[in-house]
């Protein structure tokens, strides 16, 4: 497979260790999250800069932050190692920095030892080792987070690779999952971080994906359905799963090795035309997305091989996403938004679609969208970048009152992967141009509109008119309700008030520190009177911090006021 023997001598981290308590446990999380927190609360206090606050600075700083959660993700092991690679997903909720530095974790983690494998095969295979395989390799394949994978060989000659749980696992998930609610619901509380964001559901949704990755028998069924899916190509195989020899820490998978297809070097000297290989990847992932709707949620480079022959081959079905049998239609309408320019045609599918979750007013989020199906069109269809796309689009989304689903965000994902990988493979392929022929058969789809009159157009629009004016009173109803709960605000914005407020509270913060540079001056004279020079020296310096920001603060006054 085309996977790397662990490393030996990889470092020994705590979570790892059999004297491990929960109390530790418990200690060194929160002390990770307060240190965290201590360090977004720093980003935004200027005056913790050296040489004054710019905004490169804050880049820099938070290029740093990103690179230290990255190895305390490591530190705290599985649950956050996992936690970690979906928040990479995640450019909607943290900034680009973040998100770029998390896209690196990856979970390639000490081996447990052979004893601990052979006790859970025979516990959950009820036979031990010699008994099940003819063969069975001590030396693990490769290492991860929630497990590792062996070579073996039955009894009846055929080649596998026996897949593991690490032991413990679900022990340890239920510990840290059940603090990581305590985290969300802080945030969710926070009067800054928890505006307009669902960081219970961003929970939930963790929860799912996790437990589902720990599961082995909904993984064997992930890569049946997968494979019966792709049992017409003949480009695309999938390892069979061995039944007999799988139980939910234990899974039996063929043996299929293959060259990684990051490995470009490798691909060459086997012959291989890699220009094919790009388009291949490419058509793979579009015919799971629009055939079945069931598509591999973590494409990353580790999980697919290229055969002797030129075929591709998938690993790991731990992580799968499912798409709506109704997906066809609303995607058409997105497409169809699109090439009309029309931002609420968009949001409203993409909601139904369910790409957008909304969790309040989103009047902001239209806008941003319209801005950017404004300069979207300026290129050709098949000219567009995935990577230079799902940057504007989360550039949108980061700070919006709306948070994209699990689902979207691995189709992103993998995309920006995929033309990452295709790239490598000809540095002249274009995802989107392999996507082309999909869309127009979206755009022509059996709804009718393709080779449609101009009549059939009219009556098209008429019926859209007539729905609009139908709509109407529900939508003035919907807007009530917004307003009766609290979700909908209208502001009214007066530039001379605001000023006046901003100009009364600056007078009051000068009055606050003209008398704390009273106060201190007067201790200084009557320490000087009676014979205390040093402490009234101390006092004399102190008034010179109030007596500089009071300074500073009239300045700022003096600017304002010449603003207007």
């Amino acid at each position: 497979m085309a996977i790397n023997r662990p490393e030996t001598g990889k470092k020994t981290y705590r979570w790892n260790r059999e004297n491990y308590s929960r109390t530790r446990r418990r200690i060194d999380i929160w002390i990770f999250v307060f240190t965290l927190l201590f360090k977004f609360w720093r980003n935004g206090k200027k005056w913790s800069y050296s040489g004054g606050f710019t905004e490169e600075k804050l880049a820099q700083r938070r290029k740093a932050q990103a690179i230290w959660i990255r190895e305390s993700l490591l530190e705290l092991g599985p649950t956050f190692i996992k936690v970690g690679q979906l928040f990479s997903t995640r450019a909607d909720l943290f900034p680009s920095e973040y998100v770029e530095e998390l896209a690196k974790l990856q979970d390639r983690v000490p081996a447990f030892a052979y004893e601990q494998v052979a006790a859970i095969i025979e516990k959950d295979l009820g036979k031990p080792i010699g008994q099940l395989f003819h063969k069975f390799d001590p030396t693990p394949l490769a290492a991860a987070s929630l497990g590792q994978v062996h070579k073996a060989q039955l009894h009846s000659g055929e080649e596998v690779v026996v897949k593991v749980q690490r032991p413990g696992l679900k022990q340890l998930f239920t510990i840290d999952l059940a603090i990581l609610k305590q985290i969300a619901r802080y945030f969710q509380n926070h009067p800054r971080w928890g505006q307009g964001k669902d960081w219970i559901g961003i929970y939930e949704e963790c929860c799912r994906i996790l437990w589902e990755e720990t599961d082995y028998i909904n993984e064997g069924r992930n890569a049946d359905t997968f494979r019966r899916n792709f049992r017409q190509e003949n480009w695309v195989h999938v390892p069979r799963v061995y039944w007999r020899y799988a139980s939910p820490r234990v899974l039996t998978l063929e043996y299929l090795p293959g060259i990684k297809i990051s490995h470009y070097e490798a691909i060459e000297a086997a012959g291989l035309d890699r220009k094919l290989l790009a388009r291949l990847g490419a058509k793979a992932y579009l015919q799971q997305l629009l055939n079945s709707g069931f598509f591999h949620a973590d494409p990353h480079p580790g999980n697919i091989a290229v055969s002797p022959e030129g075929s591709l081959i998938f690993y790991d079905f731990g992580m799968m996403g499912q798409i709506k049998n109704n997906i066809r239609e609303k995607l058409m309408d997105t497409l169809f938004g699109i090439a009309q320019k029309n931002a609420d045609l968009v949001v409203n599918s993409l909601i139904e679609v369910g790409a957008l979750t909304p969790t309040g007013d989103l009047s902001p989020v239209r806008r941003s969208v319209q801005y950017m199906l404004d300069n979207f069109m300026d290129k050709p269809f098949e000219e567009q970048s995935i990577e230079a796309i799902s940057e504007d689009l989360y550039d949108i989304a980061y700070g919006q009152p709306f948070r994209f689903p699990a689902t979207f965000t691995f189709v992103m994902r993998a995309f920006s992967t995929l033309e990452g990988v295709g790239k490598g493979l000809d540095p002249e392929f274009n995802f989107m141009e392999v996507a082309q022929p999909f869309a127009m058969q979206l755009m022509t789809n059996s709804n009718g509109r393709n080779n449609s009159t101009i009549f059939d157009e009219i009556g098209r629009q008429a019926a859209q008119v007539g729905s609009t004016a139908l709509g109407l009173p529900r939508r003035i109803e919907d807007t009530i309700d917004k307003l009766e709960r609290g979700d909908l605000r209208v502001r009214v914005r007066s530039i001379e008030s605001e000023r006046a407020l901003r100009r009364l509270s600056a007078v009051q913060m000068g009055t606050n520190h003209t008398i704390l540079i009273g106060a201190l001056i007067l201790s200084a004279t009557l320490l000087f009177v009676n014979g205390s020079i040093n402490l009234a020296a101390i006092a004399a310096g102190l008034a010179l911090v109030p007596a500089w920001a009071l300074l500073r603060l009239y300045r700022k006054i003096d600017r304002s006021d010449r603003m207007f």
